[in-house]
């Protein structure tokens, strides 16, 4: 059974950190893409970062560039996501995917999809 778990999220002043986890199991993440998403009350779900299988290619939103990090660690299927510089426009419910390949996220083509960790940035 596919399971993507994150975990993380908390409440944090601006300027702060969070690293958000997105633990996986049930498939093989040496052949998925993972990204993150994020959706804040009353908003559209939006794409946030994304890391390749392939290659390690990585894609940021243009609001979180320069501040957000994503990486992944398939040793430990787990996919990590760095978040500093923290804005309270940040705050969301985030939640990480699973794809074959960035194409599909940028394509929203998502296969596999995780809970959500709630992130509160306070001003």
């Amino acid at each position: 059974q596919v399971h993507l778990v994150e975990s993380g999220g908390g409440l944090v002043q601006s300027g702060g950190s969070l690293r958000l986890s997105c633990a996986t199991s049930g498939f093989t993440l040496d052949y998925y893409a993972i990204g993150w998403f994020r959706q804040a009350p009353g908003k559209e779900r939006e794409g946030v970062s994304c890391i390749s299988n392939s290659d390690g290619s990585t894609y940021y939103a243009d609001s979180v560039k320069g501040r957000f990090t994503i990486s992944r660690d398939n040793a430990k299927n787990t996919v990590y996501l760095q978040m500093n510089s923290l804005k309270p426009e940040d705050t969301a419910v985030y939640y990480c995917a699973a794809a074959r390949g960035c194409g599909n996220y940028l394509r929203r083509r998502m296969d596999y999809w995780g809970q959500g960790t709630q992130v509160t940035v306070s001003s």
